[in-house]
């Protein structure tokens, strides 16, 4: 998928091309701050001036990456793929929370390298944190707060304001999926149980007494 992105940039030059490619991958793999030029350089199979030829500074190589992706790939497919979701109508609020969670897995499987720099980049780099509220939160924070307000009109969650429910939703949700996919992926996990519990979680925090 970011090979297929890189390629189709056509006001890359070859070489750039390749140093972007290196570069997703050690930042995937390593971390921004445990990658060094001199690895990308080596992996891209070109000399590490080059690199500093084409971006100023290491950071600047993250934001080249990082920026057009957003803009051009992840956020259209984000909202695209979300909206299979929030444009259905489920009964239940818990049929729509586990249809997210399922939904995010599958698009995560697609797309892990850059999941993986987000993840680990975004905390660090205010640069980052804005692209991803430009591109992605923004547009589907309408959407779910209206989906929130829908579900509080059924009386099915609890009545706070539609932000806190949001935050307290997605983040339980990111905590399953970062310890999954990206702290414990090797351990054995019951799939379908565990999102079992995830929702159930949810559900006893955010139904009405």
């Amino acid at each position: 998928m970011f090979e297929e992105f890189v390629n189709d940039e056509e006001e890359l030059t070859e070489k750039q091309k390749k140093i972007i490619a290196a570069a997703i991958e050690s930042f995937s793999e390593k971390g921004f701050a445990a990658t060094s030029t001199s690895e990308i350089a080596k992996k891209a199979g070109v000399a590490e001036g080059t690199i500093f030829r084409h971006y100023k500074t290491k950071k600047e190589l993250l934001l080249s990456i990082v920026a057009p992706m957003m803009a051009k790939l992840v956020a259209p497919l984000v909202i695209k793929d979300l909206n299979k979701v929030l444009n259905q109508d489920y009964e239940r609020f818990e049929d729509f929370i586990k249809a997210m969670i399922e939904n995010r897995i599958k698009f995560l499987k697609n797309n892990m390298q850059l999941f993986r720099i987000l993840i680990q980049e975004i905390p660090f780099h205010p640069e980052l944190k804005e692209q991803f509220t430009e591109h992605i939160a923004v547009k589907i924070f309408d959407r779910l707060r209206q989906i929130i307000e829908h579900y509080q009109a059924k009386g099915q969650i609890i009545k706070m304001p539609p932000d806190t429910v949001i935050r307290v939703t997605l983040s339980t949700m990111l905590g399953y999926l970062i310890s999954r996919y990206l702290l414990l992926p090797e351990a054995e996990w019951d799939d379908e149980a565990e999102i079992e519990r995830t929702v159930q979680f949810l559900m006893k925090g955010l139904s009405p007494e």
